[in-house]
Formats: structure tokens, sequence, C-alpha cells
């Protein structure tokens, strides 16, 4: 039995032979989160819109029952409802907002029924800040502040996010990466 003439070579043959496939780049997406800001949060940042939608709400009540004045009951019904959408300010703000924050990019999403998406490359990013309060702390969120050189969010701030610092700490290390990666230099003009 012969075997098929096959062109033997002492070189080895280079991965991005002819005859071979192209090996696929490993540049694979990574996601560090995905999700909207955390509701703790979000009703922490609108306390003033809560206590304003509550008091409405109990204004009627308290003119009533403490007072023993008459409230019309169009009135009451009016004032609770108001209350009541107040209320739901911040949460309803909350859960428009959506980010997704990987390895090479942050897509911010927002809007409860027509959407925008706005993507920033973590090439494009100059400088990021991390910022937690006491009450952050204590509700164990965060917010992290991307300044960059992108037209349509040059500063983009993510509230209430979970986990933040452990996040921010990635993506500090990743936009370093990401800018060696791309050969961007920072110049520091000394003004």
């Amino acid at each position: 039995m012969t075997e098929p003439n096959v062109p033997q070579s002492d070189e080895p043959q280079s991965p991005l032979s002819a005859n071979k496939p192209h090996r696929p780049a490993d540049d694979s997406e990574e996601v560090y989160y995905e999700g909207s800001p955390l509701l703790r949060g979000a009703v922490s940042k609108g306390i003033l819109w809560e206590l304003l939608g509550l008091a409405l709400i109990a204004a009627p009540w308290v003119i009533t029952f403490v007072f023993k004045a008459h409230v019309p009951v169009g009135l009451f019904a009016g004032l609770v409802v108001i209350g009541l959408i107040i209320v739901c300010i911040p949460p309803l703000r909350a859960m428009t907002v959506r980010f997704r924050i990987t390895n090479y990019r942050i897509d911010y999403e927002r809007g409860l029924l027509g959407k925008d998406i706005d993507t920033l490359e973590l090439w494009h990013v100059e400088d990021i800040q991390f910022n937690q309060s006491v009450l952050d702390r204590l509700l164990a969120i965060g917010t992290i502040t991307v300044m960059s050189h992108d037209q349509t969010s040059p500063t983009l701030v993510m509230h209430s996010l979970p986990n933040s610092r452990h996040l921010f700490d990635q993506l500090k290390q990743r936009i370093i990466a990401v800018k060696r990666q791309r050969g961007v230099l920072k110049m520091d003009t000394g003004t």
C-alpha cells in the first residue's frame, strides 16, 4: 500500500498557512456587569421624591382625621394618586436605565417605551472615578463616573451599581490594557 504523495518539509508550518484556516482572535468579550441600577440605591437617591409623595398621600388623611376638616373626595383622591405617582418616580427612573459593562465597551441603554443605546469604547476613556457615600456603603452600592473623548457620552455616571469597588478596579485595569493593545498613548503637555 502506497501513501499519497505529500510534500515533506523540515520547516514547521505556520498557523496562518494557505491550507489551514486562520486561528480565531483571542479577544472574546467578557461581561463584567449587566443590569439596571439597584432599586435600593434609586430610592435612597430619590429620598426627597419619596418624602414628597408620602406627604401628599398622608395630607388628606391628616386633614380628615386629625383636624376633623372635610376634604372633598376629588381632592382626596387626587392628592393620593399624585403622591403615589411621585413615590414611583425613583424606581421607574432606575428601571429605565440599563448598563452592559464588558472588557471592551460600556453600553448605556435608557428609555421606558422607546430605547436609546449609547456605546462607549474603553479606549476612549480618559479618566474613571469611584464614589461611595456612607449611605452607599450601608446599601452596598457605589457610583462609577467615566470621563471620555466620546462625543455622545463624554461623562457617563453609573449610579447604584452592586459590587461597585470590584467593578471599578476591573474597569481601571481593563482601560489600561485596551489602550496598550490599541497603541493609545497619553501625552502630558504640562499645562
